[in-house]
């Protein structure tokens, strides 16, 4: 009796483990999520009311490798994760830097991009493609952001004078009229503002070695791994490198993240990481 007992919970454990393991059916009523309406190129407010950017298509995409409606809601950064953790969204597509601290309390996707800082410099620029290349310049910044902690932690290593602006198009405007060198910005922020002004363009990108994910809330694994798949799927597809072309006007180069899925579910090296191996399928 006690051998059968223990039998029968073995083999209830396995169960729960292989749930844990499966990714959610689709929702047939479709997804709500949320992202940060004021962060170009990713999400911005359109002359009719609407959003429009690179994470507004993703959601859209999706939606479609799904077959199901994914409801986007544009809010203000700072409130988006309390309404996540509340239940007012499935999971949200905003831009979110991947940290153990956020970890701690969020399950993430797989990384969808890398969140690498970039130069810009006056069209026709030539030699930067290190940090060391721009040895003596003056650099531009947005203040309070963590480009301008980044140049002013190395200014003096590199010999540069930081200007601070309190946008980053203002700082864009100071490379423009010759009061600085350079600006650095996001690696996509920098891509939109070269995309858009053909006066300036694209110099050496840093990397950094961290990504932005999808957050869920920590009860919901399931769902995370379903849409991991779904990225997976469309980093394979060509759908990721569709919409970088698309709104960044950069073609991902070999191994970037928003081209290589990742074994697993989730962020290696970050908790709520699983590294259950899976085959990348478009069938969902």
């Amino acid at each position: 009796m006690m051998k059968s007992s223990l039998l029968a919970s073995v083999a209830l454990i396995g169960l729960a483990v292989s749930a844990v393991a499966e990714p959610a059916a689709v929702k047939p009523d479709g997804y709500k999520v949320a992202l940060d309406g004021t962060f170009a190129p990713h999400a911005m407010p359109t002359m009719s009311g609407d959003v429009e950017g690179f994470n507004v298509d993703l959601a859209a995409a999706i939606g479609e490798k799904l077959g199901v409606d994914v409801d986007v809601t544009a809010a203000q950064f700072s409130g988006l994760i309390p309404a996540l953790q509340a239940g007012t969204y499935d999971f949200l597509v905003a831009p979110t830097t991947v940290t153990q601290e956020r970890a701690e309390n969020l399950l993430f996707t797989e990384g969808f991009m890398d969140t690498n800082f970039r130069f810009v410099v006056p069209a026709g620029s030539e030699g930067f493609d290190s940090l060391e290349s721009f040895r003596g310049k003056t650099i531009a910044v947005n203040k309070g952001s963590v480009y301008e902690a980044f140049v002013t932690e190395h200014a003096e290593e590199y010999d540069w004078t930081v200007t601070s602006f309190g946008t980053n198009t203002d700082a864009i405007q100071a490379v423009l009229s010759g009061r600085a060198d350079a600006n650095m910005a996001g690696a996509t922020v920098s891509a939109w503002a070269a995309k858009k002004n053909p006066k300036i363009e694209l110099a050496f990108e840093y990397p950094t070695g961290l990504v932005w994910g999808l957050p869920f809330r920590k009860d919901d694994a399931a769902t995370r791994d379903l849409i991991d798949s779904v990225l997976e799927c469309m980093k394979t597809d060509g759908t990721m490198a569709a919409l970088s072309e698309k709104w960044f006007g950069v073609t991902p180069s070999e191994g970037a993240t928003i081209i290589t899925p990742t074994p697993g579910y989730g962020t290696p090296g970050f908790d709520g990481y699983e590294d259950t191996a899976h085959e990348i399928t478009c069938a969902f």
